[in-house]
Formats: structure tokens, C-alpha cells, sequence
């Protein structure tokens, strides 16, 4: 090949072990650009990763890229080094990571941006050449006047010549004006958003919140991440924004990662008045336009904070300097599917260490990981155990169930004693917020003669029953099917069982019955149910909100969603029904969970001036969970829980993390058999490649608790790795020997890695 051929390595978003290599010809080229490149028979858009390689085949199998993206934006270097970080602690390729940041829709739209953009310079470009020509022709007219001038006139010629002179300045003026419009960064070109005014709010810290403050930005001065252990309502977003304002007012920028959608909109309301037009919103409900938008922000250099999901992490950011993590606890930061399967929160701890920027990660309930962090020095833990408002914590009551049936002081869903609270809590003029984890009407229908509980067919879960489309619904795959109604003698309608046709019955209440419930037993009370049933809609889940938020609902009955960060000054009751679905989960994370599930949802209510009500209805009011739980929240302010230490020790006399790392190796298959056979084969294949290398133990497979989703079983292998020296090498051997297997056993398509389970 000529001396002029350039080689380079490619990115391209496929899971691949290596980073193709391609050449260029007669054309310069530097990492980070985009090209087109073919592979496999297709055309895809690559980022070419380096240049002037030493090609590792034959040249002449090597191919040239079909052209460079010359219209879209250069990826960075620090976007490559997160990618590359991302892949190996994740065990995936840094394809699948940029396929993440870049999707097909994404690079799509940039190109339809960049060909218009393209368009718009060439019609610009023709319009300035004919306006130039034209003004060519008229400084041409003007000359030749003058020249007239400098001849002998009469008055009267030389007054008509000066006129015209006059006149075709003027027109000059007007056209270099329009010339001038019309180039990029001409006079009509858009202000940076950054000159946009707008009235911010002064933020006010208190004196514990200016304490916690100093010792963060001293944390930051010696650039380790800090975790804020801030109890509920003690203003940990005030510390965030005034970290904001400083961070903005140096000339550097902020994401604000929050780990679900319904928190960002309620926030959103609050950084508008503090931030104005310098504030963006990124996540997955806002539309693709929006959020092109946003990147071109962020890509920009103009001054800004991002508000977003964990997606906002593969922005092109420049110059960021503050990211805060908020509700770092929350397990929704981990995706767990497709790869990358990455945690927002550790993937924020990365992407701060490659851009120099400062972390800080917020809670009322911390992770144990981060708790451990801090226990080990790599964090900086401040603690806020001061309310805003000066406000006592709430008080707590446990309702045994099993108990009030017995002496028949139920009422469906509700105990007598949690009516009257309630009854009291709107009689002063309070409102009451109550948790159900399940949604639906009814987590599951039964037979009453046969037995038979309706299942998805395409997963081994019974279908739930949602009464307001009057269909069964499985809530793994999204099959659903219609319910139908007949009559029994009496009139009586009632849902047929598809075996004997008796009536099928719901065990169990879901959000739905519960709504029912509470609007018989208070006929006269505003109620709005909040779950992702009715949460589809930006429109619909922010009206609930607000509507709550400003006093126009009285009881919001929801699920996890209504635990979770927000502000509502007039709640002065709080209610979680069938707490033990809590403790439920095969999980050695259940009671952690439990735990934080808890003390975040009593956190919403007494806020304020007003003390709170916590009630508890459960089957198990000995259970050590809710013990830990009352005589933590009695103890004293500013010691940690006693849960977080006990729960720390026997983590780490049983081998789970923190003190070590879990990697779940996930076989699917379509067939049952082959399933177990081949998780069967690459458990032995792992167990070989771990035999004389310390530090490594792998669970033969087992079955998952739902082990049939999508007409795919499901096989786990549990891999526990020590935190030492080998741990990334040790990860190392579980990805080759994964490799391995696939390709001796044509098994590509069925295996993937899940770093960090949830």
C-alpha cells in the first residue's frame, strides 16, 4: 500500500473483543472523529480510537473507510477513557458502552442535523456570493459618480449626483447589514444562554447546613469524593445547589444525577428558580429533539447543569466541575439490562476521576457500600443530622395484622386503628401519603372451586389484575389479555376461571384496590393514586404531583415512587400496607432495602412544624428488621444506626459485598434442557480456569425466583471474588474464559455478565 495510507482503529457499537482496523487515504484524520466505516456487510458509524497503528493482519485484508462524518462533532478523550473504564470493570466491550452513549436514533438525528445544517451553509454561501455582487456593482456606481463629481457640473448635476451617492450608501450599509446577518455569528445570531437574566433565589444555608458545607469543600479541596449523610428534610438539596452556584460562578459546569424520572420533575420546579435557562433535563421521557438539545449544551462550552437520569453520564461534557449524586442509595441507578449493565452512582465516581471534577454522593439512608468507602478512607463522609425546619422526627406505630383480624378490627386492606389516624390527620387539616409495593388491583386471581391461578405464558409468574382496563397483565413481559365477564344466576358478575368456570377471586391488593378502599372508607377526601400505571405521561404523573404538592389531594396512595425525595409540607400521615412484601426478596440485600425503603418514605411526612405519624401494618411485628428500625430512629442524633454495623459484620463473615464482588453469569435459552446443560458445561469450564488461582468461587447454577421471562430460562452462576490485588484479574479470567466457551461451543447470543448486582 502507499506510503500515504493511514492506519487506524475503530469503535464501533457492536460487542466485540477487538477495535477493528481500517486505513485512510490522502486524508488527515485524529482520534475521536467520526468515520463510516463497513463491517460485516454493513455500514456503520465508528470512532476512530487511534491513528498510525501498526496493523496486527495481513494489509491487504484491511479495508479504507467509506468517509469521515465530517458533519458531526469529534468524540472526546475523556468519553473514550469512561468507555474504556466502563468495559472493564463491567466486563463488557467498549462497543456495547458506546453504543449506549451514541444510539443508532442518536447518530441518526446528528447526521439528519448535520446534512441540514450543511444545506443551510451552501444556500447561505450562494445568498452572500449574489448579495456581494450586487454590492460590488453599487461601490462600482458610486465611484463612478464621484468621478462624475470631480468633472465640471452645474449646480443643479452636481446636487443630483450627491443624492444618489447618498442613496446607494445607504443601500450598501444595509447590504453589508444583511451580509453580516447572514454569516455565522452574524448580528442576529442567538445569545448564549448563559447572558439569559432571570431572578434567582437566594439560597439560605442554616448554620448546620453551612457546617456540612465548609467540611465538603474542604473534602473537595483534597479531591476525595464526599458522601452527605443527611437525615430526611435536613436540606441537602440547599447544599447542593449552593455547591452548584460556586461551581458555575468558576466558569466550570454540574450534573445533578437523580435516580428516577418523577424525582427530576419535582426538582426540576425548584433548580428553575435558582438556575433559570443554564438548567437542562435529560432523561429517557423527555423527546429525542430535547435531548439532542441538551447534548449540543453540554458540547458547547456554554455554562450549564445538567439534571438527569443515570444516562446523562455518557453527555459530552466539557469542563464539568461538580457531580451530585443524589439518593446514592437507590437502586434504580443500576441497568441491568442491556450491557453496559453499570451503576450510576460508581459510574459517576469514574467519570469524576477522569475529569478532574468534584463528587458528591447524598443520602438519609446510605448504601453499605458507600458506608464502607467511607470507612476505608476513600471517601469523605459529612454528616446533617439537623432538620431544616427544626422539626422532630415522626412518630412510629406498628399495626399487627394477624392481631386486629383476630379480634375483627380489619377493614379490608386497612386496620381500624390506621382509619382512625387517618380520619384524624384530615380532620386537622393534614394529608396522608400511603405506600403499597404492588400495583395493580390484584397481584394475583385464584380459582374458589379449582385453585387455578392464571400464569403468563410467556413467563412462570401469575398474571396481576388491573380492574380499571379489566385485563390481566404480566409485569415482566408486558403480555396481557382481556377478563371476560358472565353472569351467575343472581345477576352476580363475576370473571370465569378458564378451567371450571367458577369465579376467580384477587388475593392480595394492589395501588388500584387500595384507591377503591380508602375512597369508601373517606367519601369525602381527595384521592390520586401515583404508580407507573399512572405515571405514563409527563402530564399526568406532574399534575399529581403538583396537585399534591399545593393541597388539592388529600391522600396519595402509591409505590415505591411516592418514597422517594420528595417535599410536601402538608403531609402529616404516612402508611406503608403489607410491609412485609418489604423482607420478602431472595436477596441478601432485602433487609438493607427494607430498611431504607422505610425510613426515606417516613422522612416525607412532618417536614415542617408539625410532627409526623409513621404506621407500620404488618404479619410480622417481632421481625428484627422493624425492632432495628424503632430503636434506630430513637437513638441519638448524629450516631450511626446500629442496622449499618451489625449488617456490615455479617456481610463480612458471610463473604458478600462490600467486602467482596458478586458477578452473575446469566444463561438464557429458549429451551429449558440446553439451558441447563450448557450453565452445567460453563460452570465446570469456570471452575478449571479458577483451579489454582486464589481469591475466586463460583455457585454451581441455579434458578432464579421468577426463572422464565419472555420464553427465555434463566440460569444463574454467582461468582464471589475477593477485593485484593487480582481482583481485576481474576474478572479478567471470567470474560476470556466466557469468550471461550461461546466460541467452542457456538453458544454466542445466550451468555451475559451483570457486575454488581442489584
Amino acid at each position: 500500500m502507499s506510503s500515504t495510507h493511514t492506519y487506524i482503529s475503530v469503535i464501533l457499537p457492536l460487542k466485540l473483543e477487538w477495535e477493528p482496523c481500517y486505513f485512510v487515504c490522502g486524508q488527515d484524520v485524529a482520534a475521536g472523529q467520526r468515520v463510516k466505516v463497513q463491517f460485516a456487510g454493513k455500514e456503520y458509524s465508528g470512532v476512530v480510537s487511534a491513528t498510525g497503528i501498526e496493523p496486527q493482519t495481513n494489509p491487504s485484508r484491511i479495508k479504507e473507510i467509506s468517509g469521515i462524518e465530517s458533519g458531526l462533532e469529534p468524540v472526546t478523550e475523556e468519553e473514550i477513557a469512561l468507555w474504556r473504564q466502563v468495559a472493564k470493570y463491567y466486563l463488557c466491550s467498549v462497543g456495547e458502552v458506546y453504543k449506549a452513549a451514541y444510539p443508532a436514533s442518536k447518530i441518526s438525528s446528528e447526521e439528519k442535523l448535520a446534512r441540514k445544517a450543511s444545506r443551510q451553509e451552501e444556500r447561505a454561501a450562494k445568498e452572500i456570493a449574489r448579495l456581494e455582487k450586487k454590492s460590488g456593482n453599487i461601490t462600482k456606481r458610486i465611484q463612478q459618480r464621484q468621478d462624475s463629481l470631480c468633472r465640471k457640473h452645474g449646480p443643479d448635476v452636481m446636487e443630483r449626483l450627491k443624492s444618489e451617492i447618498i442613496r446607494l450608501s445607504e443601500e450598501l450599509s444595509a447590504l453589508q447589514d444583511e451580509i453580516s446577518a447572514i454569516r455565522p455569528g452574524g448580528v442576529n445570531a442567538q445569545l448564549p444562554e448563559s447572558t439569559i437574566e432571570h431572578d434567582s433565589v437566594k439560597i439560605v444555608l442554616s448554620d448546620a447546613q453551612q457546617a456540612a458545607y465548609t467540611m465538603i469543600k474542604e473534602a473537595f479541596a483534597q479531591s476525595k469524593p464526599v458522601l452527605l449523610n443527611g437525615v430526611t428534610g435536613s436540606g441537602k438539596t440547599e447544599i447542593y445547589t449552593s455547591l452548584a452556584e460556586d461551581t458555575l460562578a468558576k466558569g466550570r459546569n454540574v450534573l445533578y444525577l437523580v435516580p428516577e424520572i418523577a424525582i427530576s420533575r419535582q426538582l426540576e420546579y425548584r433548580l428553575q428558580e435558582i438556575f433559570g435557562d443554564t438548567l437542562s433535563v435529560f432523561h429517557s421521557a423527555e423527546t429525542a429533539i430535547h435531548r439532542r438539545e441538551v447534548a449540543s449544551v453540554t458540547r458547547s462550552g456554554k455554562p450549564y447543569i445538567v439534571l438527569g437520569t443515570r444516562s446523562a453520564l455518557f453527555l459530552p461534557h466539557r469542563n464539568l466541575g461538580l457531580i451530585i449524586v443524589d439518593e446514592e442509595h437507590d437502586s434504580s441507578y443500576k441497568q441491568d439490562s442491556p450491557a453496559p449493565r453499570y451503576n450510576g452512582r460508581d459510574t459517576a465516581v469514574m467519570l469524576s476521576g477522569i475529569t478532574g471534577s468534584s463528587i458528591i454522593l447524598g443520602s438519609a439512608t446510605p448504601s453499605l457500600e458507600s458506608l464502607y468507602n467511607c470507612r476505608y478512607g476513600r471517601f469523605t463522609e459529612v454528616r446533617l443530622t439537623e432538620r431544616y425546619y427544626k422539626s422532630l422526627d415522626s412518630d412510629i406505630e406498628i399495626i399487627d395484622t394477624n392481631a386486629e383480624r383476630r379480634k375483627r378490627g380489619m377493614s379490608g386492606t386497612f386496620s381500624r386503628k390506621l382509619i382512625g389516624h387517618i380520619e384524624d390527620a384530615l380532620r386537622e387539616g393534614g394529608q396522608v401519603m400511603i405506600l403499597r409495593t404492588r400495583r395493580s388491583y390484584s397481584p394475583v386471581l385464584q380459582c374458589t372451586s379449582c385453585g387455578y391461578i392464571p400464569k403468563c405464558p410467556h413467563c412462570n409468574v401469575s398474571l396481576s389484575y388491573h380492574r380499571d382496563r379489566d385485563r390481566m397483565k404480566c409485569h415482566y413481559c408486558g403480555y396481557h389479555v382481556q377478563m371476560p365477564f358472565v353472569y351467575a344466576p343472581d345477576g352476580h358478575p363475576y370473571h370465569p376461571c378458564p378451567r371450571c368456570g367458577n369465579e376467580l377471586k384477587g388475593l392480595g391488593a394492589g395501588t388500584q384496590k387500595i384507591e377503591e378502599e380508602a375512597a369508601a372508607l373517606f367519601p369525602d377526601a381527595r384521592i390520586a393514586r401515583l404508580d407507573s400505571d399512572t405515571a405514563q405521561g409527563r402530564g399526568s404523573e406532574n399534575s399529581i404531583i403538583q396537585g399534591f404538592s399545593k393541597g388539592e389531594i388529600d391522600i396519595l396512595i402509591g409505590t415505591q415512587i411516592v418514597a422517594k425525595g420528595f417535599d410536601f409540607k402538608g403531609l402529616t400521615l404516612v402508611a406503608v400496607l403489607q410491609a412485609d412484601t418489604l423482607l420478602g426478596a431472595q436477596d441478601f440485600r432485602a433487609d438493607e432495602r427494607a430498611v431504607q425503603t422505610l425510613e426515606q418514605f417516613r422522612g416525607r411526612c412532618g417536614r415542617r412544624e408539625r410532627k409526623g405519624l409513621f404506621v407500620i401494618q404488618t404479619a410480622q411485628p417481632d421481625h428484627p428488621v422493624y425492632r432495628q428500625f424503632i430503636q434506630d430512629s430513637s437513638s441519638t442524633a448524629g450516631h450511626a444506626p446500629s442496622y449499618t454495623n451489625e449488617l456490615l459484620e455479617e456481610r463480612k463473615a458471610f463473604g458478600y459485598p462490600p467486602f467482596t464482588r458478586i458477578v452473575n453469569i446469566i444463561i438464557k435459552d429458549k429451551y429449558e434442557s440446553r439451558a441447563d446443560r450448557m450453565s452445567a458445561k460453563l460452570h465446570q469450564s469456570l471452575g478449571n480456569a479458577a483451579f489454582g488461582k486464589s481469591g475466586m468461587i463460583f455457585t454451581p447454577p441455579f434458578s432464579p425466583f421468577v426463572s422464565k421471562v419472555a420464553d427465555e430460562n434463566i440460569r444463574i452462576i454467582r461468582a464471589s471474588i475477593n477485593k485484593d490485588k487480582s481482583l481485576s484479574a481474576n474478572k479478567a479470567v471470567i470474560l476470556a474464559t466466557i469468550s471461550s466457551f461461546e466460541r467452542t461451543e457456538h453458544y454466542t447470543g445466550h451468555i451475559a455478565v451483570n457486575v454488581d448486582p442489584a
